[in-house]
């Protein structure tokens, strides 16, 4: 995955554990749990983005967030900057953006809305590495039968986040009630 070189980066301390925001000028491009698969090194090491507190998308994020795990509904409103993944997986991290607070959807509704009705797996994929955690709502996504599948920042999280948005169980599927 590539990012801008003028990326900066903040800890969100949530209530799930350190949450590390990065923005470039194009807008937010990362929100990562602490130990999240598929983050890039540039959070840690010597080659890490600078840190930046007063970076206004980093504040606006952090504010969302608070009120999010404060339990109101927020519509996330920032500027997002997807370009790090290929067209296909910023093809399906947008289609995330479709799937309302409250509600799911299965990897093989994403692919058939995406016009690939045989890319489950791949969409799969694309989720899985998605980089702006929450805010681009990839815990939403469910298996088969609203199964609950993996989560690169830990199942237990997903969990978490389908309990505060109200999907407790049986979960409520995009589209249509689950009975």
């Amino acid at each position: 995955m590539r990012y801008s070189p003028q990326t900066v980066q903040w800890i969100y301390d949530s209530p799930l554990g350190p949450l590390h925001l990065a923005a470039s000028p194009e807008g937010l491009c990362g929100a990562w749990f602490q130990g999240q698969r598929h983050a890039p090194a540039q959070l840690l090491g010597e080659q890490a983005w600078p840190r930046q507190a007063h970076h206004p998308v980093l504040l606006r994020a952090q504010q969302q967030l608070q009120a999010y795990f404060a339990g109101e509904a927020v519509d996330f409103d920032l500027p997002l900057d997807l370009g790090s993944g290929t067209g296909f997986q910023q093809a399906v991290w947008r289609a995330l953006l479709d799937i309302p607070r409250g509600r799911s959807s299965a990897y093989g509704r994403l692919a058939a809305a995406l016009g690939r009705p045989q890319a489950s797996r791949a969409v799969g994929a694309a989720v899985g590495r998605n980089p702006v955690s929450i805010i681009v709502p990839c815990h939403r996504v469910l298996g088969a039968q609203g199964a609950l599948t993996g989560y690169a920042g830990g199942l237990e999280r997903k969990v978490a986040l389908l309990q505060l948005e109200g999907l407790g169980l049986p979960l409520q599927a995009f589209g249509q009630e689950a009975a």
